[in-house]
């Protein structure tokens, strides 16, 4: 009896040390990541390379100021144990989903963390009449400050949406939102935080610290995969630097002002845009301030955007000797992973040079 109940005690401490075993696996197989875009999930894959693949829930062209979740991707936030986006200055449609849908995940969002450098949104139409290269003004936007900011953004975006789809508006009403924006945006942080190689560093940095708070058993692999990535990031960034450099003092203007992150870092001669907010259609005021503006400066190019309408770029180019070209800032045509975020900067970059060359 004595032997069979060693046995039976015996059994009983290997099934424990197994179940435990199974648990510590599980929790760390099962760990749920979402990201929000495809930047930051290309970023948060990189660092999750070897452990896991992160989940996207604004997929293909679509746009984080008007997206719609579907029903398939609000489960994806209820049953996320992490989820990573840059802000609700950004992510607009993912604000209200992640208090109702994602109340026990971690979120981390971006914009706060450490090392970020935020740059104020400029005012749409001509840029150079206002300044934008005050360090200290940047400074002033670190972590916490946007976040306030990007609540006021949700607001905006909520009261221009119902204007923006009303039957018959007339150009003068467009105007009146598009001037609206000015007064919001010019407050505001630019979102486009990734578009900065140095904050897509801090990104890595960020992702790798909240994955090792949720997933400590994997510690040291988000380490060393973000280790990587940064080193990645590093000769990206030399690389773009060089191939830019013969085109970095001819004039351009954009859709709308999401790049002037990349514009900054790199050097670049960015004169205006045709739209403040790019959900808000500009009035016929603005595209003939634009046009206008396009022939005084001889810019080289005007870009649109694969996720909005560029008719208005060739009404805005007509008359002048401006070429198109087409900017991507969230990789909408790029297919998703780890490698998105490389693609994404060297297909602007060669937008760039291709559209400005000579």
């Amino acid at each position: 009896m004595k032997s069979f109940r060693l046995s039976l005690a015996a059994a009983a401490s290997a099934l424990t040390l197994l179940a435990s075993a199974g648990t510590t696996g599980a929790s760390a197989a099962d760990l749920e990541v979402v990201a929000s875009i495809k930047p930051v999930h290309s970023l948060v894959a990189g660092v999750m390379e070897g452990v896991g693949e992160p989940q996207l829930i604004l997929q293909g062209a679509g746009s984080p100021h008007t997206y719609s979740m579907r029903p398939s991707q609000a489960r994806m936030l209820a049953g996320a144990d992490v989820v990573f986006w840059v802000g609700p200055s950004m992510e607009v449609f993912l604000a209200k989903p992640l208090e109702t849908l994602a109340g026990e995940a971690k979120l981390v969002s971006l914009s706060e963390s450490e090392g970020i450098t935020l740059i104020d949104m400029r005012e749409g139409g001509a840029f150079e009449a206002h300044s934008h290269g005050d360090e200290d003004d940047h400074e002033a936007h670190q972590a916490g400050h946007d976040h306030e900011e990007g609540h006021d953004h949700e607001e905006k975006h909520a009261h221009d949406d119902g204007h923006d789809h009303e039957e018959g508006e007339k150009d003068h009403a467009h105007e009146d939102h598009a001037h609206e924006g000015h007064d919001h945006h010019d407050h505001g942080p630019d979102a486009h935080i990734w578009l900065d190689p140095e904050n897509a560093k801090s990104i890595v940095n960020a992702v790798a610290e909240a994955l090792s708070e949720a997933d400590a058993e994997n510690a040291s692999t988000y380490a060393a995969n973000a280790a990587r990535l940064n080193e990645r990031i590093e000769a990206l960034e030399a690389e773009i630097a060089t191939g830019l450099e013969p085109v970095k003092e001819r004039p351009f203007i954009v859709f709308h002002d999401a790049y002037q992150y990349f514009e900054k870092h790199f050097g670049l001669a960015a004169a205006g845009s045709i739209t403040v907010s790019p959900e808000v259609i500009p009035g016929a005021q603005r595209v003939d301030e634009i046009r206008t503006k396009v022939s005084e400066l001889d810019a080289a190019c005007v870009f649109a955007e694969p996720q909005f309408e560029p008719r208005l770029v060739e009404v805005v180019t007509e008359g002048t000797n401006a070429r198109s070209g087409v900017l991507d800032p969230l990789g909408a045509e790029i297919a998703d992973g780890p490698d998105l975020y490389f693609d994404l900067m060297r297909g602007m970059a060669a937008s760039f040079r291709g559209c400005l060359a000579k």
